[in-house]
């Protein structure tokens, strides 16, 4: 359910005032990707603040208050550190939070001064992640939008079957479907993990990773975090990643067939566009570069 609160700065500047006294006065703007799920505002110079937009989100609140802190020093690139949890108020119906902030832009490769070494430094970062004790962590549920689920799971994540056949239907006679179907079947044919589930990111697109002085510096947006299966992860290859830099991330992160066909699954979920995005040349060349790699280990498929 969309929240009736109409967030902008000076809801923020309301909100900071009266829970956080000594934040008071400092300097309220957005910042320039606000983000879908939450709203992010700059505070002073060395914070943010992150607003859920909607009620299902809210669980992510509590998810990044909770394991950030816990996964921080495991991890090989900076997270967001957690300040301050802020209450329902000021007619905002939801929990917000303040936390530090962290510099850098959303990432593209051309930011990056080593593409290949921006893929490795991303493998280390996930398998680093994959490797903490997932004990107690948050399973697969509403709140992170089912991120980790196995593929043929019929809870509402981003490749829930029904949601994933009408996206593909709608690109009949735009693109070619009969490549993305074969891309969506095997995905759905591949095994299943065969190994407890582990931390996942949830998703590693490029508005969630940051660099900084030409190298990858930060992953941000844990709201999807969750304890399963990592191919949700993959979804990095197709939407970060190009061809000559895919390779280096798959065998630094060492990433088995079945796991990197299922994640093709969940990389087609990030980068299929709509029919209105389809003429646009970046949005097709990942479709493109998606459908091609299937095509290396399935030459008589799609």
């Amino acid at each position: 359910m969309e929240t009736d609160a109409e967030i902008d700065a000076e809801l923020v500047r309301r909100l900071v005032a009266a829970q956080f006294p000594r934040w008071a006065g400092l300097p309220v703007r957005p910042v320039a990707k606000p983000g879908w799920d939450n709203a992010t505002y700059r505070l002073g110079e060395e914070m943010s603040v992150r607003l859920p937009r909607f009620e299902r989100w809210v669980g992510q609140v509590e998810r990044e208050r909770r394991w950030l802190p816990r996964l921080a020093p495991h991890l090989p690139l900076a997270v967001p550190v957690p300040l301050a949890v802020g209450a329902p108020d000021e007619g905002y119906p939801y929990p917000w939070s303040v936390y530090r902030w962290l510099p850098g832009e959303p990432s593209s490769l051309d930011l990056v001064d080593d593409p290949r070494r921006a893929a490795a430094d991303l493998a280390e970062f996930l398998a680093a992640l994959q490797r903490v004790d997932a004990t107690g962590g948050p399973p697969p549920e509403w709140s992170n939008g089912f991120r980790g689920a196995d593929l043929a799971d019929e809870r509402d994540s981003p490749v829930v079957a029904s949601r994933m056949y009408d996206r593909i239907t709608a690109l009949e006679g735009i693109v070619d479907t009969d490549a993305v179907w074969a891309v969506w079947e095997t995905a759905l044919a591949a095994p299943v993990r065969d190994g407890p589930p582990v931390w996942v990111h949830g998703d590693p697109a490029p508005p969630n990773m940051l660099v900084d002085g030409g190298r990858l510096s930060a992953v941000i947006d844990f709201g999807t975090l969750a304890v399963g299966d990592p191919a949700c992860d993959l979804i990095a290859a197709w939407a970060f990643l190009t061809a000559d830099t895919r390779d280096t991330f798959r065998a630094a992160l060492g990433v088995d067939d079945a796991t990197w066909a299922r994640g093709r699954g969940w990389g087609l979920s990030a980068v299929l566009p709509s029919p209105e995005q389809a003429a646009d040349p970046a949005a097709r060349r990942r479709l493109d570069e998606l459908t091609a790699d299937h095509r290396l280990t399935h030459p008589r498929s799609g």
